[in-house]
């Protein structure tokens, strides 16, 4: 089980509906798809514009532009009491709205699309090697069917 801390700071998120639960039962999918799937976790989800995010992401990984989600991934801390601390994940309104209507589509699969992606950062899975990024993926897609949503990169592969 995971526990949510969201904070919606800026942007149209009220689009969604529903967002927190979407976004709790987005996070409890990305667990399950995984060998963590047993436990008690939480992490700490924020719901930002462009403008924030563009921050964050030129400030922690150099990249002065916004992009959809950051992950920040909490070091493990063993023999803590309580749930597992995952990390912190933050979403920018208007790129989520710019790519879901780029990509044709529905603006809560895509936002629980990127809340599975950014779970499965902070549990340490990545998509830099070709052979990492299949994995990730695949839990992506698994994730997000146990939700009823079609494959996000079905029209991506050539």
């Amino acid at each position: 089980m995971i526990e949510l801390d969201i904070m919606s700071e800026e942007g149209g998120w009220e689009r969604i509906p529903d967002v927190e639960a979407l976004a709790r039962t987005a996070a409890e999918a990305a667990l399950a798809v995984t060998d963590e799937a047993e436990g008690e976790f939480e992490a700490s989800v924020m719901l930002t514009d462009d403008a924030h995010i563009r921050e964050l992401n030129r400030t922690w990984r150099g990249k002065d532009k916004p992009t959809n989600v950051l992950s920040f991934p909490a070091p493990e801390q063993p023999g803590a009491a309580g749930p597992r601390h995952l990390g912190d994940i933050a979403l920018a309104y208007e790129t989520l709205v710019r790519e879901s209507e780029e990509e044709s589509k529905e603006l809560a699969h895509h936002f629980a699309h990127l809340i599975v992606h950014g779970v499965l950062h902070l549990l340490g899975y990545d998509h830099e090697v070709e052979e990492e990024a299949e994995i990730m993926e695949a839990l992506e897609v698994k994730a997000l069917a146990s939700l009823g949503i079609a494959d996000p990169y079905r029209d991506m592969a050539a």
